[in-house]
């Protein structure tokens, strides 16, 4: 592993030389600066960031903490947003919170620690006030608050829009799911379904869930049947649900769509790999991430007339889990 050191040896200069040129502190001479820059370029060296960022107490660091890398939404927030900090010379430092407190409380403590200059956060301990010690910029993705900046899909939108797609598609029995009730966005989809569904004649059921997970989604596909074996329209509280569904009604001889019409809700890249193809409400979870990454970038270096709050809008896709006509 070439140090700086090397580099030193290499440009014929002392360490304490490098240091500076390092971190621009202190002054150096154009002409060494050359030799400096020359012998890391033949070294193919490459500073560390984070030490760095701890001599300067400054950095181009900047945290990113999730609630599920697991789930595939979260990555396509998160390339969203590393494509847009890298442009500007920006790198990310992520953190997988696993919707537990203490994980994420551990991951600021981190982020802080390594002096990141803003922080980006997806997940749902907002309102528990973990945030407020923070002294540097933050953004909110996928979740809003009237204290921080945020990115965020029209939830409502899209519950209704879920809705309204399977009434006019012919579905009498429609069975919603609840998401996660600690998940605000969950809870703006259902309460959206909810709306439309209770201004109509349609008979409909709920079927609340606790989780998004691929271990607990095959249990709520169980459940859903058992207890309503007749619904023959299911809103999923998420896609990796709603592909959990297609699978379980397969196993019990249903039609899809002919016998059972089913719309997830993200359309994250499996939902079209599914069999059949899952129809789906998509969030745009790439320029969602670009959006939240520009307006913490905007805040980091205090433009002017930075927007607040963007809600961006959500479409129905349509694939073979609905009916065509």
């Amino acid at each position: 592993m070439i140090t700086i050191k090397d580099v030193a040896r290499e440009a014929g200069v002392s360490v304490a030389t490098v240091s500076r040129v390092l971190n621009e502190n202190g002054y150096v001479g154009e002409e060494t600066k050359k030799k400096v820059q020359k012998a890391m370029n033949t070294l193919n060296y490459s500073p560390n960031e984070v030490a760095r960022s701890l001599y300067k107490r400054e950095s181009k660091l900047i945290g990113l903490l999730l609630p599920d890398i697991t789930n595939p939404f979260f990555p396509q927030l998160a390339r969203g947003i590393e494509d847009t900090v890298n442009q500007s010379g920006y790198r990310l430092l992520l953190g997988n919170s696993d919707e537990e407190l203490e994980k994420e409380l551990d991951y600021i403590q981190t982020f802080v620690q390594n002096n990141v200059v803003g922080m980006i956060s997806a997940t749902n301990h907002v309102d528990q006030n973990i945030y407020d010690a923070l002294q540097i910029p933050l953004v909110l993705l996928d979740r809003t608050t009237d204290q921080y900046p945020s990115v965020y899909s029209d939830g409502r939108e899209g519950g209704r829009l879920a809705a309204r797609t399977l009434i006019e598609k012919g579905a009498k029995r429609i069975t919603l799911m609840k998401g996660p009730a600690h998940v605000k966005p969950a809870q703006d989809r259902f309460k959206g379904a909810v709306d439309l569904l209770s201004e109509t004649d349609i008979d409909f059921s709920v079927l609340a869930t606790t989780s998004y997970s691929f271990e607990d989604a095959k249990g709520w596909a169980e459940e859903l049947f058992q207890k309503y074996p007749n619904t023959d329209g299911v809103i999923a509280s998420n896609d990796i649900v709603g592909i959990a569904i297609i699978h379980e009604a397969l196993r019990l001889g249903k039609r899809i769509p002919e016998d059972l019409q089913i719309i997830g809700y993200d359309d994250i890249p499996q939902s079209s790999l599914s069999y059949p193809p899952l129809s789906t409400i998509r969030q745009p979870a790439y320029e969602m991430g670009q959006a939240a990454a520009e307006l913490l970038l905007q805040t980091i270096k205090k433009e002017p007339g930075v927007e607040t709050t963007i809600e961006m809008p959500v479409e129905f896709i349509e694939r073979d889990t609905t009916r065509k006509e």
